[in-house]
């Protein structure tokens, strides 16, 4: 028989083989090659270089700044103190110093506690200096701009009507009528400066969820749960082309301002892109994971932007049909986007918090906190006045460029209605800016306008600026 082979563990064997490796290798390891005086420079350049290149070109364009308004750009060549060690001739040593001083290597040194910070080289926050130090030049705190002031907004106007939740509100183009979609599957059509109803269109036959008026042609554009979306005639008040492609509620609609091209969105988890004219889905934008529930449009890039219950908005690229890009910054169902009428901006509304952006490529600009609610809709308008609405009913007022809430109502519900049926679905500012109008859960829609009688003596400014709020995340 055979020797038994010995068997050993898995870690022996390792170090085993480390050994033998260390016995191979260890006669060599004093006989490297030398290095290279001249490639150990050149590194030593190009570490330099790249190291301190850019404060290099700094300090030469600060030099020529200084040049230029005739304040010295170079310390006066002194010595320079910061130590107490004492050379061969019993004098302080500079040659460790950080700080120039101005009478030489003669001067006596100065202690560490004397030394505020380094400044402007000979010269002081105020001007010149004579002193040995330097001042460090003051800088200001950064501060919050302050905010505009807005007048307060009050209710004036209840309508009533509907019989069923309102759940969609758009404005004519000439600011002459306003139309609403409601639970009751009823598309009605009010005066404007009256309140009186013009019109009623029947035609769906589930909740009406969203409504579009065209500036371009006499259109009125409908969607709602019932996954129609219609073409309205308004010189004829009669449907005059189905949308057909969407597979269940659509929520929200845009119109893009140049094209025409409408864009659809709902509880498919998809955006589409329908051509006004022919009806063909054009593009079906798809990437979201839950309900759409919000798009607009606009002319420059990004064309349409979308938000979505998986807590994300998308930017689209509208000419090849697919994302330009993510927003992740929300963590809960973002229900609302609207875009800035003037401002290259737009934002977004969900429980955690009111987020501002920048486009085209969607930068985070701010936070707007404090509307701890359930945020279904926004609108801005030239004025820079963002509205949200909430579904407990609670209306918030903001500055839109500093994020300052200046007014929080809530409004009320129509007499014979519960409290818990105080909520808005959906908003609008009329093209002047000047008349909000609120599509509610008491089956109402209300207008608000801004209080005449207001002025910053009666209604100031609470400014405290918070930076916490501008939290960059």
């Amino acid at each position: 028989m055979g020797e038994d082979i010995q068997k050993h563990s898995v870690h022996t064997l390792v170090f085993r083989s480390l050994k033998r490796t260390h016995d191979m290798f260890l006669s060599e390891e004093g006989s490297l090659p030398p290095l290279d005086p001249k490639a150990v420079a050149a590194w030593r350049s190009s570490k330099a270089k790249d190291t301190y290149g850019p404060i290099v070109e700094l300090v030469k364009k600060q030099q020529e700044v200084a040049k230029k308004a005739g304040i010295p750009s170079n310390y006066p060549g002194g010595a320079l103190a910061i130590t107490n060690r004492t050379d061969q001739d019993g004098e302080a040593s500079q040659s460790l110093a950080l700080m120039p001083t101005i009478g030489g290597s003669h001067h006596a040194p100065q202690s560490s506690a004397n030394i505020s910070a380094v400044g402007i080289p000979g010269y002081a926050a105020g001007g010149p200096s004579n002193n040995t130090t330097q001042s460090l030049v003051t800088r200001k705190a950064p501060t919050m701009p302050k905010p505009q002031w807005h007048p307060p907004w009050k209710l004036y106007r209840v309508i009533s009507g509907h019989i069923g939740w309102v759940r969609c509100v758009a404005v004519d183009p000439t600011n002459e009528w306003f139309c609403t979609g409601s639970a009751d599957r009823v598309i009605k059509i009010w005066d404007l400066a009256s309140g009186k109803l013009k019109l009623s269109l029947t035609g769906h036959v589930s909740t009406v969820r969203a409504l579009a008026v065209s500036p371009r042609h006499p259109y009125l554009f409908s969607a709602g749960e019932d996954r129609q979306v219609k073409c309205w005639d308004l010189e004829y008040n009669k449907v005059i082309r189905h949308y057909h492609g969407h597979l269940s509620a659509v929520y929200s609609m845009a119109l893009h301002p140049t094209i025409d091209v409408l864009v659809t969105c709902g509880r498919d988890s998809t955006a589409r892109v329908w051509d006004m004219r022919t009806k063909a889905n054009i593009h079906t934008l798809t990437g979201h994971t839950n309900t759409v529930a919000s798009v607009v449009c606009q002319a420059a890039e990004p064309q349409i932007i979308t938000s979505s219950h998986d807590s994300t908005i998308r930017m689209w690229d509208l000419a090849a049909g697919r994302s330009m890009g993510t927003l992740t910054n929300h963590k809960k169902s973002v229900r609302a986007v609207c875009l800035h009428p003037s401002l290259y901006m737009f934002a977004s509304a969900s429980p955690d918090n009111i987020k501002q952006w920048k486009c085209p490529e969607g930068k985070f600009i701010q936070n707007l906190s404090g509307h701890n609610a359930i945020l279904n809709c926004l609108a801005v308008n030239a004025d820079n006045v963002l509205v949200s609405g909430a579904d407990n009913g609670t209306l918030h007022f903001w500055d839109f460029k500093t994020g300052y809430n200046f007014q929080r109502t809530q409004a009320p519900v129509q007499p014979g209605s519960m409290d818990s049926e105080a909520g808005v679905f959906a908003m609008t500012f009329d093209q002047s800016g000047s008349r909000l109008i609120t599509a509610e859960a008491d089956k109402t829609i209300k207008i608000y306008k801004e209080d005449d009688e207001a002025n910053e003596e009666t209604h100031p400014i609470n400014w405290k600026p918070d930076l916490l709020k501008r939290r960059r995340y």
